[in-house]
């Protein structure tokens, strides 16, 4: 029995879903759960498994091709397979079923309208174009798979367009196709000349002209019926010699000028194009929606970190012991998750369409993470129950295999907050755009020696301390200037005294 299998919802959300790989061939056997494709989507590569035992009968999807779910992408051949009532699908002894299914491959083909009763075994080829092409081929009226038999590769929205006037033309008779493009082109070089030039094109069936005049118009390639003229002889418009000639002046004047333009331009300086699609394209359409639905306040500020750095110096060499690898990073997270919970006005989500503010009470924190390919954000959960060296365990696990691309959809959602350690580049101050639904985004600043004044038994003096920058970026739909002010300030504290979270 044939099997269609289509495109999946491998997301929460997701329509679309480009085929990056097929790891199967026709006639390759499988079985269930078997990886079959290789599919992108938002912001995560996934494996596409076989919901049978069977064989792969057709592939209707190209690599590349941005399918939407619920496409066919495969077809399987299953033997022995039931069909919705439980019994058993066995071949009949005629050729076809009684529903005009043909079962028999060696059987007399069967009548084309019962081939189409049954779109189980309809056998279509699938057209290397993606849904904006395929949209605008049926918009112009254009069969796109007679674009296919003449345009090798991906269909691009030029060649559905060049296609579609091309079949336009072809519908006129040869003497108006070259009338047509000759009045095309004519009119695109008068539109720069002036009114004394004839500046404007005729566009008639037919012209009276005496012969010498129908020469004159040859010789100049100019088609009489593009010359305007008010004259009339015997009822039809009328053209003279001079008319042709003035005519023709106005078009050589026209087409010096644009040549003479096209000279004293710059020349075209080297660019280079690539896709914007993909995991690049998740990012912007979910920044755009972010920053054009939440008002964003960003709320910085500075904080002595020399107590940090020495913490993490003497904990270093521990940790190495232990295969890990001790950034700042899990320090930060670490005084993120105390500070959520002093401060649970930040810890939240706006549910827009219940009208309802969602407080939560686990503590889950996203790691902006820079790939190839854009920004990832693998979600680290339960960040308060779990140790220092724990969080830094998985935080380095997850942003590695964020950098691999093989970061699964699951390991980057349920986040509540979200850092970006812009500082690891040299970054020092920046505005983030929040991860929505969270409602708050914090940047961490590179750490630099500044002078600082430091206060010691009553006297003040002046050292070079330690000195990291915050940049809070936050939802004030949901939060206020204050809120942000007092997580900030909590975040210091246990940065400032990192001994304090080995109270938490």
């Amino acid at each position: 029995m044939v099997r269609e299998f289509e495109l999946p919802d491998v997301g929460e959300g997701v329509a679309e879903g480009e085929l990056l790989r097929w790891r199967v061939a026709p006639g390759d056997a499988v079985s269930e759960d078997q990886p079959v494709a290789e599919v992108e989507t938002d912001k995560a590569v996934v494996d596409v498994p076989s919901p049978v035992d069977g064989v792969v009968e057709e592939l209707r999807a190209t690599e590349g091709e941005v399918v939407p779910v619920g496409d066919v992408i495969v077809v399987f051949r299953v033997d022995g397979e039931t069909d919705s009532d439980g019994t058993e699908v066995t071949p009949p002894d005629d050729a076809t079923s009684e529903s005009g299914q043909q079962t028999d491959d060696e059987a007399a083909p069967q009548p084309a309208g019962d081939a189409q009763s049954d779109p189980a075994v309809t056998q279509s080829v699938q057209i290397p174009a993606p849904p904006s092409v395929r949209r605008l081929a049926r918009e112009l009226g254009v069969d796109i798979s007679s674009i296919a038999d003449s345009s090798p590769g991906r269909i691009t929205e030029s060649d559905v367009r060049a296609y579609a006037s091309e079949s336009s033309t072809q519908e006129r008779s040869s003497h108006q196709t070259a009338a047509a493009k000759q009045r095309e082109q004519q009119s695109a070089s008068a539109q720069s000349v002036s009114s004394a030039q004839m500046q404007e094109t005729a566009d008639r069936e037919t012209t009276v002209a005496v012969p010498k005049t129908r020469h004159i118009a040859a010789e100049e390639g100019i088609d009489l019926n593009t010359v305007p003229t008010d004259e009339r002889k015997d009822g039809e418009p009328f053209v003279t010699l001079e008319t042709v000639r003035e005519y023709a002046e106005a078009q050589k004047t026209d087409r010096e000028a644009v040549t003479k333009r096209e000279a004293t331009d710059e020349p075209a300086r080297p660019e280079s194009r690539k896709p914007y699609n993909g995991i690049r394209q998740s990012i912007g359409s979910a920044m755009t929606s972010s920053k054009y639905t939440a008002p964003h306040v960003t709320h910085q500020d500075e904080v002595d970190v020399t107590a940090l750095v020495d913490a993490r110096s003497d904990l270093k060499q521990e940790a190495e012991e232990h295969d890990i690898r001790l950034t700042y990073l899990p320090f930060v997270m670490k005084a993120c998750a105390a500070a959520l919970q002093e401060n649970p006005q930040v810890n939240v989500s706006l549910d827009e369409a219940n009208e309802e503010i969602v407080e939560k009470q686990y503590y889950n924190i996203g790691v902006a993470t820079a790939t190839d390919d854009g920004l990832l954000v693998p979600v680290i959960e339960d960040v308060d129950t779990k140790g220092l060296l724990e969080v830094a365990a998985e935080t380095y696990e997850k942003t590695q295999k964020a950098r691999e691309r093989s970061l699964s959809p699951e390991e980057m959602r349920g986040g509540t907050f979200t850092i970006s350690n812009i500082g690891g580049i040299g970054g020092e101050y920046g505005t983030p755009i929040i991860n929505q639904p969270e409602s708050a985004i914090l940047a961490l600043g590179e750490i630099k020696k500044k002078p600082r004044v430091v206060e010691s038994d009553g006297e003040e003096t002046i050292e070079p301390r330690h000195v990291m920058t915050l940049s809070l970026s936050f939802d004030h739909r949901v939060l206020d200037g204050a809120d942000a002010a007092q997580f900030t300030n909590a975040v210091q504290k246990y940065l400032r005294n990192p001994n304090l979270l080995l109270l938490e």
